[in-house]
């Protein structure tokens, strides 16, 4: 017990830690964030996947916007509509995710009765011919009379903040400031509002808010069923539809009221604790604020979803809308009514509503009553206790199965309880409790019981590239990181036209492009082809084979990790056309030698590289890729010594800062799997290269312009075509090698 105390008091400090952030004391941006990805998550898990029969939205879709006009239509079209779906299809009910907050001025109507106020003043005949006309060019009282004993919805949205307006008229509030009197209720509050045309709200049947409540990461997984509003409670549209559907089944179809619902112990001050809206038969559980967790009930279209084009064009079958809840609202884009939800970045609001209202009528609603607050502290510090006192006394392993079991029955319980009872508990808190204690001990293992160990590999990770620490501290005796002298496969890679894509990419497209580029790169030579990644130099790429382990095929492998790099390169095109991204293309330079390796540096930063003549001609290989049309190209060591691997001679080439002429190859894949036809296109080229160094001018023109027949895309046949006609006009000298001099690097 002595020799374990500070692990133990570390470990009890951080069970006070996240009790506190449990009770409330003070709130862990990081843990409210992870709980908020696991609530998600389960909701995913769990949801059904189908819609509510009996509930289908009516779309303002961008066919609707396409046939009919922008939004919004004329009243009277709307007033046609109403008639359509309780005339014709027997609707249930209408309700609208939509705000009539302006007249419809569109009949021009008010036109007329200017000129009946103005030039046409007392013209007998003209006034009784705008009295008969009046009702059907009054397109807003038309459209009140079709809600007119009808049990139809409207929708309304509040407002806050400084200079908030109230613009037209509010249904009556569902509670009144009396039904919270002596409890302090903590809904959201608003100051202001933009309600329908008083005409409207007098003929409708009922009106809901469609506020939700935007959490912190800007997603929607919750809408206050009241919201507070000059001390009164106004209902949300979900709750109005469902407490209108009750009411149609009421002999006198009379609204059934909103009874809330408290917990039995007090909590703070002389607030009990609200945990559920009754109506009728319905209870509506919901936290604190009043808000209700909307249960999803799968992605973007679980919900029937009908154009209201179709309707009004009559396109719809008979019996398909029969007895259905018509909640009409819009997802075309430009009506700018898409939220983010757990199931989907881009959701309609009309289907939050819907969802809502399924899950009301069906009792599906989860719930996040007050007393779990007190029951999560107690899990919190009764879990972390048990863990302080144990793990400290266990083995890696024993500690390890111990963790593991104690976060597996914890989110059992969790998923036992989400599913069994409809509770939605925070599990963040109690899994970063078990796993900060668990990595505690670990590190404590790890920093005081194996020191030695930990000096070697912190030691070594500072010098050797990360992909090979786990293999130097296994045998930390077998490496040294001083500078020796070893036959390595030096690889460099460059972007090309990396110029332009940086201009047709923002910063964070650049960013993203880069990231992946290298990503995926790096993962070719590292993990699928053993190499060392020396380093990135902006876009570039080294990489070497044969240091600090040992690689008898260094050659092969790397040739191998260029062809694979360019083959990925064609997959990343895919994936960056899709996002309208230019194409990647890249030139590799392999070249194979005697060059220094080891730690290598400053005082003031030093790094595990390699350097030497070798590593030069391999970056100025890289270099003359382009110039070749290559998207390879190795010196003549590397292909000598990988075997295996079919290669054309491209040019013997003298690089600046090298006296000696040097080959160079493009490797055109393994042996055995390289086409015939390419086989042939390679021999035809060697014999045309052939005939160009004896400077048989003819017959190297004659092999090149076939081979151009056969491949015109192909830069190296058009390079040498050019050079043979430039031959033929000003003829090389007695002395001519047929070694090309770069002069630049």
């Amino acid at each position: 017990m002595k020799r374990n105390l500070a692990r133990i008091a570390l470990g009890l400090a951080i069970a006070l830690f996240f009790a506190g952030h449990a009770a409330r004391v003070y709130r862990v941006d990081l843990i409210e964030r992870l709980d908020a990805i696991i609530y998600d998550a389960r909701l995913r898990l769990a949801m059904p996947g189908r819609g509510d029969p009996r509930i289908v939205i009516l779309d303002i879709d961008e066919k609707s916007l396409g046939e009919l006009g922008r939004w919004p239509w004329s009243r009277d079209r709307m007033a046609a509509l109403l008639d359509k779906l309780f005339d014709h299809h027997r609707v249930a009910l209408v309700a609208f995710d939509v705000v009539w907050a302006e007249p419809d001025t569109s009949s021009g109507l008010e036109v007329l009765e200017g000129f009946l106020r103005g030039e046409l003043k007392g013209n007998r005949a003209f006034s009784q011919a705008l009295a008969r006309l009046r009702p059907q060019l009054d397109y807003d009282a038309r459209f009140a009379a079709s809600m007119k004993e009808r049990p139809v919805v409207l929708g309304y949205y509040l407002s806050s903040g400084e200079g908030a307006l109230r613009v037209n008229s509010l249904p009556p509030p569902a509670l009144g400031q009396e039904a919270f009197q002596g409890i302090r209720p903590r809904f959201t509050r608003w100051q202001g509002y933009t309600g329908n045309l008083p005409r409207f709200v007098q003929s409708a049947a009922a009106a809901g808010h469609v506020n939700p409540i935007v959490d912190a990461d800007g997603v929607v997984r919750r809408v206050p069923m009241l919201a507070e509003l000059d001390g009164a409670y106004y209902e949300s549209l979900s709750l109005a539809i469902v407490r209108t559907l009750l009411a149609l089944q009421h002999p006198q179809r009379r609204m059934p009221p909103v009874v809330p619902g408290f917990a039995e112990a007090g909590s703070a001050g002389d607030y009990r604790g609200l945990e559920w809206l009754r109506v009728g038969p319905i209870v509506v559980p919901v936290d604190e604020n009043g808000a209700a967790l909307v249960p999803y009930h799968g992605r973007r279209g679980t919900f029937a979803y009908v154009s209201l084009g179709d309707v009004l064009a009559d396109r719809i079958e008979p019996g398909r809308l029969r007895g259905k809840v018509a909640i009409v609202g819009a997802s075309a884009p430009g009506l700018l009514d898409l939220r983010a939800t757990p199931v989907e970045s881009v959701f309609p609001g009309v289907e939050v509503h819907a969802n809502l209202v399924a899950g009301m009528l069906n009792g599906a609603m989860k719930k996040q009553p007050e007393y779990v607050l007190g029951a999560e502290v107690m899990l919190v510090l009764g879990l972390g206790i048990v863990l302080a006192l144990v793990l400290p006394r266990l083995s890696a392993l024993g500690s390890t199965a111990v963790a593991a079991i104690a976060g597996a029955l914890a989110a059992a319980l969790n998923l036992f309880l989400w599913s069994e009872a409809g509770l939605a508990l925070p599990l963040a808190t109690v899994l970063l409790l078990v796993a900060f204690v668990y990595t505690l001990n670990m590190a404590y293992g790890y920093f005081v019981e194996s020191r030695t160990r930990h000096r070697v590999a912190e030691v070594f990770g500072q010098y050797v590239p990360p992909e090979v620490v786990d293999r130097i501290v296994s045998d930390p005796d077998r490496y040294t990181m001083e500078p020796r002298e070893a036959e390595l496969t030096i690889l460099f890679s460059d972007v090309r036209g990396f110029t332009g894509i940086a201009e047709a990419l923002g910063p964070e497209a650049l960013r993203e492009y880069i990231n992946e580029y290298l990503t995926e790169m790096s993962a070719i030579i590292r993990e699928r082809h053993r190499g060392t990644l020396d380093k990135y130099i902006g876009d570039a790429i080294m990489a070497f084979w044969g240091a600090p382990l040992a690689d008898p095929e260094h050659a092969r492998n790397a040739v191998l990790a260029a062809l694979a790099m360019q083959q990925q390169c064609a997959t990343l095109n895919e994936r960056f056309r899709a996002r309208g991204w230019p194409n990647l293309r890249i030139g590799v330079g392999l070249n194979t030698g005697v060059v220094r390796v080891g730690d290598m540096g400053s005082r003031v930063r030093r790094a595990y590289t390699a350097m030497g003549d070798a590593v030069n001609v391999a970056s100025r290989l890289e270099g003359r890729t382009k110039y070749y049309g290559a998207g390879i190209l190795v010196g003549e060591a590397t292909q000598a010594a990988a075997h295996g691997i079919v290669f054309r001679e491209v040019d013997r080439i003298r690089v600046k800062g090298r006296d000696r002429a040097l080959a160079i190859y493009e490797p055109l894949g393994l042996e055995g799997e390289v086409p015939q036809s390419v086989l042939a296109e390679r021999d035809a080229w060697h014999a045309a290269l052939g005939a160009y160094r004896e400077r048989a001018w003819d017959e190297a023109e004659h092999k090149l312009a076939a081979l151009l027949a056969a491949n015109p895309a192909c830069a190296l046949y058009r390079l040498y075509a050019e050079r043979v006609a430039e031959l033929r006009r000003s003829p090389p000298l007695a002395e001519w090698d047929a070694v090309t001099t770069f002069d630049e690097k």
